[in-house]
């Protein structure tokens, strides 16, 4: 655990205190290159001038508290998501049992705030639309925190958390003192800055901070629990995802439409867009708990990939009947009646497709677009999606699509962007190589002939290796299934995947010189104790066969190992693809063309390739494709070396 910058709060007020040009090339330039490097993107001056002025008057206040001795964590990660940080963590010792004691500090320029919903959780903030209450943001951090770091176990109470808006006067912002959001954070304001100090020296002594910040900073991080477990859990109300930053304010915002559109008999479209392991399903699962928890039987959980269905159906909704029923399929809704529903949660929507047609039921039958099917079903559909994982010529889900369709039948929308990620170690390091390696763009599945691949620059969170052949990829996975990691190995599809037949063995159709193994099980009902399809990458004896993107698509490992077809070559440093080596007939039919399949291609080894939650190892079929992701992946450890 790094954060953007540690010091004494007596040697943070020092540095405040300088000519900004000193400030430029210190703090704020720490800072800075902090945000470029976890999320890819570099700040704006906006951001650099709420960092001084927002740290220079918490320095002041800790000083007038004669706390100067207090550790300052500036930009504090979360343990599993380092693209969402803490504003300050305050590291030092309690005045009255003499133990380490933490407080989060989220802080905010704010001048003015106003509810727009009666749950007092969303607000308008001139300048920056609608935010979520900060009291939230502060808990969903301090959640982070007590959960991620083993040094703080059986020790929650170590860790407070209180918001300071410091441009704000007490009756711009009162709407943030009312509601349960606040309790247990509590907010102050400038007006309110002898009740801050005086809060503070309860919690803090004015003794040095530091070993309580390396204890800290130094602690073991827990694992991050299985996320369908996690999804059980908090369906049936024993538990919650600690939603941080836009994915509260993405929650905050489907809660205040929903109750709008009853209101006033109206209907809004809800886009939500984020790479993998950027927070969506938590998101989609704690808006579906929230509406089960009110008892709200208006609501409904769709998906259009039937392996990510049945698996919640198994996993999450168990053996409760009811809860089957709430997830559900994009088709079912091809004819529904008119806002027969409150939500309709559509994750996974870039897999939406031009229109419904099910082979063995009429009534998820419609030429109608299946966009307009699930608008017209529900008075606020929310669609959650990734551009860059479509992966069929039939898939329509795009932001552009859910607009224009939205426009169409004259609705207003909100789109919600977001920047975190839990998958992949919470490493945007990662997802921005991926992108360079693929020659995909940050934003959109578009191709992007001018992004560079370029070499691992390495991440403490995630390792990336290259194996030598994939008997050595299987060799390593199998060892990570030995000390209780789950993983998978996945391939593009290049080989023939032959039909099952009862009694024998599976045909062994992925044959890479010596090694062979088979696709997993082609069918819906386990066979010989191989599971099916559907259930090949969360059920045990997976592990025995090799996925594809159909079967891996919306699911995750500890371990991801992908193997790179022939569909998909390194040639004078990029990436080419070759559409006759694929066997997918769904990319192989002669109205997809060269570009379309280009694109396609690309999508599918971006899915593979970001399954993993701890890290992943690829090996290319292709000798040249081979060389080149060994100039690119420098240091394989042992038990991955090329």
């Amino acid at each position: 655990m790094v954060p953007a910058h540690r010091s004494s709060a007596r040697a943070l007020r020092s540095d405040l205190l300088h000519p900004r040009s000193v400030i430029e090339t210190r703090l704020i330039k720490t800072l800075s290159e902090r945000v470029q490097r976890e999320t890819g993107r570099r700040p704006v001056q906006s951001e650099k001038t709420a960092w001084r002025e927002s740290l220079s008057d918490l320095a002041c206040v800790l000083d007038d508290a004669g706390l100067g001795e207090v550790e300052v964590l500036v930009e504090f990660p979360m343990p599993h998501n380092r693209r969402s940080s803490a504003d300050v963590v305050l590291a030092g010792v309690h005045p009255e049992t003499g133990r380490d004691t933490y407080v989060v500090v989220e802080l905010k320029q704010w001048s003015e705030a106003r509810a727009v919903d009666e749950d007092k959780q969303l607000f308008e903030v001139p300048n920056l639309g609608q935010k979520s209450h900060p009291s939230l943001q502060a808990k969903g951090y301090r959640s982070q925190i007590v959960g991620g770091l083993a040094v703080l176990d059986g020790r929650a109470d170590a860790v407070t958390a209180l918001v300071y808006l410091h441009n704000a006067d007490p009756q711009d912002v009162s709407d943030l003192s009312m509601g349960a959001a606040c309790e247990g954070v509590p907010v102050f304001t400038r007006a309110s800055r002898g009740s801050l100090i005086e809060h503070l020296l309860g919690l803090l002594a004015n003794s040095p901070g530091r070993l309580a910040a390396d204890r800290l900073l130094g602690s073991r991080i827990h694992p991050s629990q299985n996320f369908l477990r996690k999804s059980a859990e908090v369906i049936r109300g024993f538990g919650q995802f600690d939603l941080l930053d836009q994915q509260l304010d993405a929650f905050a915002i489907v809660r205040a439409r929903v109750r709008e559109a009853n209101e006033a008999n109206t209907k809004r479209v809800v886009i939500i867009t984020g790479g993998p392991g950027s927070g969506k399903s938590a998101i989609a699962l704690s808006l579906l708990q929230s509406y089960i928890e009110e008892g709200n039987p208006r609501i409904a959980y769709a998906t259009g990939s039937s392996t990510v269905t049945k698996t919640l159906r198994k996993h999450v909704a168990g053996r409760d009947r009811a809860l089957h029923g709430l997830f559900r399929y994009y088709m079912e809704f091809a004819n529904a009646s008119r806002n027969e529903l409150d939500l309709l949660i559509a994750d996974e929507a870039h897999r939406v497709r031009k229109n419904s047609f099910d082979l063995y039921r009429k009534q998820w039958r419609s030429d109608r677009p299946q966009i307009e099917s699930m608008i017209n079903a529900s008075r606020v559909p929310v669609f959650l999606l990734d551009e860059h994982q479509v992966v069929k010529p039939d898939e329509v889900g795009t932001v552009a699509a859910i607009v224009a369709q939205a426009q169409a039948m004259d609705l207003a929308y909100d789109h919600v962007r977001l920047d975190a990620q839990w998958r992949c170690g919470g490493s945007a390091i990662y997802d921005t190589w991926v992108l360079r390696l693929l020659g995909l763009g940050a934003s959109d599945g578009e191709w992007n002939g001018g992004a560079e691949p370029e070499r691992w620059p390495g991440d403490p969170a995630f390792q990336v290796h290259l194996a030598g052949s994939p008997a050595e990829l299987e060799g390593f996975l199998h060892e990570k299934l030995s000390q209780g990691q789950s993983a998978r190995i996945m391939a593009g599809y290049c080989w023939p995947w032959s039909k099952p037949v009862a009694g024998q063995p599976l045909v062994p159709d992925v044959t890479i010189g010596e090694w062979a193994r088979p696709w997993n099980l082609k069918q819906d009902k386990p066979m010989n104790g191989i599971p099916p399809s559907t259930l090949w990458a969360t059920t045990e004896g997976g592990f025995g066969q090799v996925g594809c993107v159909y079967t891996a698509q919306g699911l995750e490992f500890d371990w991801a190992g992908v193997i790179i077809g022939p569909d998909l070559v390194a040639r004078n440093g990029r990436f080419v693809p070759r559409q006759e080596y694929s066997k997918d007939r769904e990319l192989t039919r002669s109205a997809v063309t060269h570009e379309q399949f280009g694109r396609l291609v690309r999508n599918i080894y971006k899915v593979l390739l970001t399954r993993g939650l701890r890290g992943v190892v690829v090996h290319a079929v292709d000798e040249e494709t081979q060389d080149f992701l060994a100039d690119l992946i420098q240091a394989p450890q042992e038990g991955a070396r090329r």
